[in-house]
């Protein structure tokens, strides 16, 4: 069966125009996304995620048109219309049409059925490569559209066989392109509060977490990142996935460390029961 979108109170079919050109997504790139997925049928974190996208459209003056107990009907009608077993969920809130190509009249809502991404269990056991890049995010806090910088890269990205971009700036890391980053120092697992998303899997991490290391939450130095014992980032589609190369330099050995991989098997429980 084929995926639909919902769009301003109607469903329709994934490839149905839905925007008139000026939207403020468009014409200025006000707008913001997220991002989620199923398992067993059932929409992870669904509470976590509703909060953060609602935090979102606070943060950027954007009123929600729908509540969160409406968007569950949308949700349960979308994956029901797909006939598939799990499914990714793109919510995107713009600023809406304006006649005067500047303020906000009516934001539009769209919520996208997809098909998940192409899982990647090697990298899950090797890790990736991420190559460091100096910038902060504007409004780090609020899932916007803007990705420009990840784009204008994608091609390096590729000539160097790397995943994603390590964002830092004046000797501090944030996070990468699309997901949050940890070190392990010793048994000690620290992961930045400043300038970042708060990622929903990174609070499942470190739920996890808690009760087998000293867990570390505050301002992150590169010079910690590239020495640290052991690299991992985590985000939805990620889970938890080891960083064994930043640039030309390797983490320790270029091996999987074992405490993300312990990480990573307790992480990879919980989604293997979510909703049963």
């Amino acid at each position: 069966m084929p995926f639909n979108q919902y769009f301003n109170g109607d469903i329709l079919p994934i490839d149905s125009p839905v925007f008139k050109t000026n939207d403020l997504g468009l014409l200025r790139g006000f707008g913001l996304f997220d991002y989620f997925r199923t398992y067993n049928g059932v929409p992870f974190r669904w509470d976590d995620y509703w909060q953060r996208f609602e935090n979102s459209a606070r943060l950027l003056k954007l009123p929600l048109p729908v509540s969160q107990k409406e968007t569950e009907k949308i949700l349960a009608d979308l994956y029901a219309m797909s006939g598939e077993q799990e499914v990714a969920f793109r919510f995107l809130l713009t600023g809406g049409y304006a006649p005067d190509s500047v303020n906000v009249v009516q934001p539009n809502f769209v919520i996208r059925t997809e098909s998940l991404p192409q899982d990647n269990p090697a990298g899950r056991l090797k890790g990736i490569k991420v190559l460091p890049y100096e910038y902060v995010r504007d409004l780090a806090e609020v899932k916007t559209t803007n990705y420009v910088h990840m784009v204008l890269m994608a091609d390096e990205m590729r000539s160097q066989q790397a995943s994603d971009l390590l964002f830092h700036k004046d000797g501090e890391v944030s996070e990468l392109t699309r997901s949050n980053i940890f070190i392990f120092s010793g048994d000690k697992l620290i992961t930045s509060n400043r300038n970042i998303l708060n990622g929903i899997t990174r609070k499942v991490v470190m739920e996890l977490a808690k009760p087998h290391f000293e867990i570390e939450v505050r301002p992150v130095a590169y010079k910690e990142v590239i020495t640290a014992d052991e690299v991992f980032t985590t985000s939805t589609t990620k889970w938890v996935m080891p960083v064994v190369h930043i640039g030309n330099l390797l983490v320790q050995n270029g091996l999987a460390g074992k405490r993300t991989l312990y990480l990573q098997e307790l992480f990879e429980k919980v989604v293997a029961d979510w909703g049963k």
